[in-house]
């Protein structure tokens, strides 16, 4: 075997038909990075018949006396069942990398080990983890470690919105409460878009707080994936907010009143009367927030007669599917729930676009309702989404003088 350099069109070429392929292994992506005060790297592996039988792009700075630590967003692209394939393959990564100065490769393969349900139950496992793990670990590759939450680059559990049935029947495998939602936020006034333009500011302003990466980050992937690139906006428009908000409360006023009539038809001690006792006081809750919501479609009308953006969501199309890259909102309105309604709309136009499925983005892999994220989850997996684990992160020490010299510097710093 032996490490060739390739063109972008090359690496493209191959990796388009790989099985494992994604969007952060792609040229378009390379660019960003490129952009973004990274050096990459298109790396070829070539077999003894000249044939490339792997390939993978490398982003890297400099961090200490001219020596690199590399990174493979998302993996080589490689067949890691073959563990004499798999060996040569380290030894070439160290033997040419290691003598340029690169102390340590780390890589998150697209690799799935199990499709799951939305409530964690195991649909489907990929019977190579073994295999492949051990071919990695024998070949000196260090695993991370299983984490139910989040790896130090990309997420190890993603939910994807199957679109094997019609708009109508996908809408009615969401749980209720994501049903609700998405009707409530229709309800309210909201409008999503499209930003022509792909302008990411007003979005930028909801996620900057929690977000790790800068401005410049979406910027770059901007210009670079261009057309497949997609920037989603919820905006309010007040003068349907007043209307529809107003019609809520008054509607909910009725059923509030009829359930306080039921009640009365009862006796004290019977099932049926603590039912509608419990429905009489989620209505009562109800009616608290559409009263609310009616006092802030009357101050957005007087403040905001345009109307105001209150969520937004970036997208990539890639493979015949839409990647949610980032979403956030206005907290000032999170009670309009426009990240779902956002979501929603991203499913009917990927149906229109004849997708797969809609990648929602990362979850935690703890599916218990005390997890930390069960919030993120539960905006995630009410919309009936099965879950891809992944098999991890694994980092390869390519230069042990160079690395052990840069941990005891950075220890002793």
């Amino acid at each position: 075997m032996k490490i060739v350099t390739l063109r972008p069109d090359q690496f493209d070429k191959f990796a388009n038909k790989h099985r494992y392929r994604n969007f952060y292994q792609t040229s378009s992506y390379a660019k960003s990075m490129l952009r973004f005060g990274y050096s990459v790297h298109f790396l070829g592996f070539v077999n003894s018949k000249n044939s490339l039988i792997g390939a993978t792009f490398i982003a890297y700075k400099e961090v200490f006396m001219s020596n690199k630590i590399a990174y493979a967003p998302r993996g080589i692209l490689f067949d890691f069942n073959d563990s004499s394939e798999v060996r040569k393959l380290v030894e070439k990564l160290k033997q040419v990398l290691g003598k340029q100065g690169f102390m340590l490769l780390r890589m998150d393969p697209y690799i799935p080990i199990s499709i799951r349900s939305c409530e964690g139950n195991i649909i489907n496992i990929n019977n190579q983890e073994d295999l492949i793990m051990e071919n990695l670990a024998a070949s000196g590759f260090e695993y991370k470690g299983k984490n139910l939450y989040f790896e130090n680059e990309k997420p190890r559990w993603e939910a994807l919105v199957l679109l094997n049935k019609p708009a109508e029947m996908i809408f009615e495998s969401f749980d209720k409460r994501t049903r609700n939602k998405i009707r409530k936020s229709s309800n309210s006034g909201l409008e999503i878009y499209k930003d022509k333009e792909q302008n990411i500011k007003p979005l930028f302003e909801f996620i900057k707080k929690d977000e790790k990466k800068p401005f410049a980050y979406y910027q770059e992937l901007c210009k670079s994936f261009k057309d497949d690139f997609e920037v989603y906006y919820a905006k309010i428009n007040p003068e349907s907010f007043v209307i529809n908000s107003r019609k809520t409360y008054e509607q909910e006023i009725l059923n509030n009143e009829q359930l306080a009539e039921q009640i009365q038809l009862y006796d004290i001690k019977d099932k049926e009367r603590n039912n509608i006792l419990n429905k009489k006081m989620e209505s009562d809750k109800l009616m608290t927030v559409y009263k609310n919501h009616m006092l802030m479609a009357t101050e957005l009308l007087k403040k905001y007669p345009q109307g105001i953006i209150v969520g937004g969501a970036i997208v990539i199309n890639y493979d015949n599917a839409a990647y949610i890259l980032v979403e956030g909102f206005n907290e000032e309105y999170s009670t309009l729930n426009s990240n779902y309604l956002i979501k929603w709309q991203i499913i009917l136009d990927s149906i229109a676009k004849q997708f797969k499925y809609v990648n929602l983005g990362a979850i935690s892999g703890n599916f218990k309702e005390d997890n930390k994220y069960s919030g993120l989850n539960e905006a995630k997996l009410g919309f009936n989404a099965v879950v891809s684990e992944y098999i991890g992160e694994f980092d390869i020490i390519l230069n042990n003088f160079s690395y052990n010299l840069f941990k005891n510097f950075s220890k002793n710093k």
